[in-house]
């Protein structure tokens, strides 16, 4: 009976192993989700960054065209 019982164990134990290495439909919508994320955050930060380069420069043009 013992030796059963450890049998049992030992399955459970493999199969619960086995299941958690596996990704499922929904981790890998959600790390699809997670990679769009952060491509579309860094799209943004770099239209940013390229919208302020632009205001910087139309403010120099702008100081410049003022003082001649």
């Amino acid at each position: 009976m013992k030796k059963l019982l450890s049998f049992v164990c030992v399955m459970m134990v493999a199969t619960v192993m086995a299941g958690c290495e596996k990704e499922g439909p929904a981790e890998q919508a959600g790390e699809k989700i997670d990679n769009a994320a952060e491509h579309t955050q860094e799209k943004a930060s770099d239209a940013g960054d390229a919208m302020q380069d632009q205001a910087e420069e139309l403010g120099d043009k702008a100081e410049e065209a003022t003082d001649h």
